[in-house]
């Protein structure tokens, strides 16, 4: 059986996340070892085509391939996850008819390794209080998932998109008395909101010239995400 794996992501305007996916799957592929596995990248939205079919010009990029493993990389269980790409996937099986195997793999969020990474950024910013920063959503319990996180490096939290903000938890943070604040993005790539994240700590410092801020990069392409990924193939 010839397999190949395709890593997915949600898809931005901005160019640097695919970038780094690219990176990500060079990383991959030499973590696997075998030159003869392709691993490529796809994206859920802002394609020019629906992932169905790019899993399908995927599927048929290499010769004799008749395993595609799918690997998707978002850090929360939500209806991407959840409906999205498995909707995608069965159009695509549909499409590549029976000769095809598709495997769907847990998201990349699922796997323990990512909070050892996190812990890992921590201990390089040495502060008084740590906040994980996410996305965040109003959907009913998506915000679970970060809370649990945050309990286990012993941060607290705040979001982007959802109360409580960035700026009102250090609000709070600094009324408490902490002058050393480390800000950890949960975000997998550098893009429009890591920017907007790094444009409101630089306001926050002029608002609060006694404290230091450190914001640490997000996760990025790396030989440890690499491992966790593999890790994920092989469950």
């Amino acid at each position: 059986m010839k397999t190949a794996y395709l890593l997915v992501s949600h898809g931005s305007r901005d160019p640097r996340p695919e970038v780094s996916m690219q990176q990500l799957a060079g990383l991959v592929s030499d973590k696997l070892g075998n030159t003869k596995h392709l691993v490529g990248i796809a994206a859920l939205e802002l394609q020019p085509e629906p992932l169905h079919q790019q899993i399908q010009e995927f599927a048929t990029l290499v010769d004799g391939v008749d395993c595609l493993q799918v690997v998707p990389l978002f850090l929360l269980p939500g209806v991407h996850v959840m409906t999205d790409i498995p909707d995608q996937i069965a159009l695509a099986k549909q499409a590549l008819g029976q000769d095809m195997i598709i495997n769907l793999h847990p998201h990349l969020g699922s796997h323990p390794g990512l909070i050892k990474l996190l812990s890992e950024q921590m201990a390089t910013m040495k502060a008084e209080t740590t906040i994980l920063l996410a996305h965040g959503s109003r959907r009913p319990g998506s915000l679970e998932p970060i809370e649990t996180i945050a309990a286990k490096l012993g941060a607290v939290t705040a979001y982007w998109a959802v109360a409580p903000s960035l700026e009102s938890r250090i609000q709070d943070l600094v009324a408490a008395g902490n002058r050393e604040i480390a800000i950890l993005p949960y975000f997998l790539f550098t893009g429009g909101i890591t920017d907007a994240i790094a444009q409101s700590i630089e306001k926050l410092k002029l608002q609060f010239p006694a404290v230091t801020f450190q914001l640490a990069a997000p996760l990025g392409a790396s030989a440890e995400l690499a491992e966790i990924i593999g890790d994920l193939i092989d469950t």
